[in-house]
């Protein structure tokens, strides 16, 4: 077994190969120039991804078998809830998540190497940092990605060995729509804002008022005359209550300078229509939404890359066979930490029916598991239909009879025909 960046690239026929290929936005290219092709490096970039990444880094990878005969087992082998959670030896599961989420973000693209051993089973996950993918096609139509890392070196692998996550999937028949074309125009104001800005806060240090003298002087005299007027006329502290005099011999004018600063409001909108390509807003990237505003962005947002991660993980790990007898992988993610405390404490009524365990309810508050919290519970008055039916029914007759006088009983106490006849059915 071999990490992937010492693997020997795979050989395919040059002559019968079809390929398409895109450029990564790490490296610089002919859309990127205006702002030096690092689109990471742009705070409002950064902000606007932010949020999604670290929701994706959240996510809990976990093994599920459903088994018509033994039901459902939830990682039932060590080998891939180790893969899951221990992708590699320089990374845990949280920590690659981020980092594919970032790049899927940034290139509408993301690759994962899947590793395997001489059994063609997986033991190890790696992220691909690639400026640059081609797509191959061999003499016998297999597909073949080759990827150019920033090293200068190169590597091809199977398609099948590759976890390929993606968005836009629009004109290309294997990859997602670059987001260059798209971000140029709004990046290139950015940029413009940004150095306008800059250039005015410089421009104030040029100057602003100048002497003229009607006779010729030395350089050091006319230095020493201007020196004076400064300490005497424009210091913080002087006597003159900001009056100036001078003689004939000069003549003062003030200079005032006329730098071009775009208003907040040309500003702003131009940060909402790039929060707006990347499907959010101010309160998700300031992290002041409540339970409503999380919940929509994670629908609209989030939970399609959750799926997607579903799908692609399992074909990518098992095989056809496997999962047909129901192996597959599934992410799960607690969307309820933004919940207000009555939302979490209404979860009570899940618990008490057995659709949510006591350790998954715990884990909403940020309380530590308890032992035996693992297992379903139900209040005996939300068994199942015909329990109690059946339960008489396996009764003798005389524990029949004691229950029959309990509910005759109950008949004689109840008030009003509605709550009588709802305790004869």
């Amino acid at each position: 077994m071999k990490p992937f960046w010492r693997r020997e690239p795979t050989k395919t026929d040059e002559k019968a190969t079809e390929h398409n290929m895109i450029k990564m936005i790490t490296m610089t290219g002919d859309y990127y120039y205006a702002w030096d092709g690092k689109l990471y490096e742009s705070d409002i970039v950064r902000a606007c991804i932010r949020p999604k990444v670290k929701a994706i880094g959240k996510l809990v990878g976990k093994h599920i078998r459903d088994d018509p005969k033994g039901g459902i087992k939830v990682n039932p082998e060590a080998n891939i809830r180790f893969l899951l959670s221990e992708p590699n030896p320089y990374m845990t599961a949280q920590q690659m998540q981020e980092k594919v989420a970032t790049q899927l973000c940034l290139n509408n693209n993301a690759f994962i190497l899947i590793v395997r051993d001489e059994n063609e089973k997986p033991v190890q996950l790696y992220p691909v940092p690639c400026v640059s993918a081609e797509a191959k096609y061999d003499s016998s139509g297999e597909l073949f990605l080759k990827f150019l890392y920033r090293n200068g070196k190169s590597g091809t692998f199977r398609y099948a060995d590759i976890i390929h996550l993606r968005h836009d999937y629009n004109e290309d028949d294997i990859f997602g729509d670059s987001p260059a074309p798209a971000l140029t125009q709004m990046m290139n104001v950015i940029g413009t804002i940004d150095k306008g800005i800059i250039r005015a806060i410089k421009n104030s240090g040029i100057i602003r008022w100048l002497l003229t003298y009607s006779s010729s002087m030395r350089e050091e005299d006319i230095k020493r005359n201007v020196e004076k007027f400064v300490e005497n006329y424009l210091a913080v502290e002087t006597d003159t209550f900001g009056a100036a005099g001078v003689d004939a011999k000069a003549k003062v004018e003030r200079i005032e300078p006329k730098d071009y600063v775009p208003n907040a409001a040309q500003t702003d909108r131009t940060i909402e229509r790039i929060y707006s390509f990347f499907n959010t807003n101010k309160k998700i990237v300031q992290s002041d939404y409540n339970e409503d505003e999380w919940n929509a962005y994670y629908e609209s947002e989030i939970e399609p890359e959750v799926v997607q991660m579903h799908q692609t993980y399992t074909i990518g790990i098992f095989t056809r066979k496997e999962r047909g007898f129901g192996n597959r992988i599934e992410f799960e993610a607690n969307n309820l930490s933004c919940a207000s405390l009555t939302t979490k404490l209404a979860f009570q009524a899940m618990v008490d029916r057995g659709a949510m365990l006591p350790n998954e309810w715990r884990a909403t508050l940020n309380m530590a598991p308890i032992p035996g919290g693992d297992k379903p519970i139900r209040r005996l008055d939300t068994q199942v239909v015909n329990l109690v039916k059946e339960a008489l029914g396996k009764m003798d007759s005389k524990n029949y009879m004691v229950t029959a006088e309990i509910i005759t009983r109950l008949l004689d106490s109840a008030e009003g025909g509605d709550k009588k006849n709802e305790i004869q059915d």
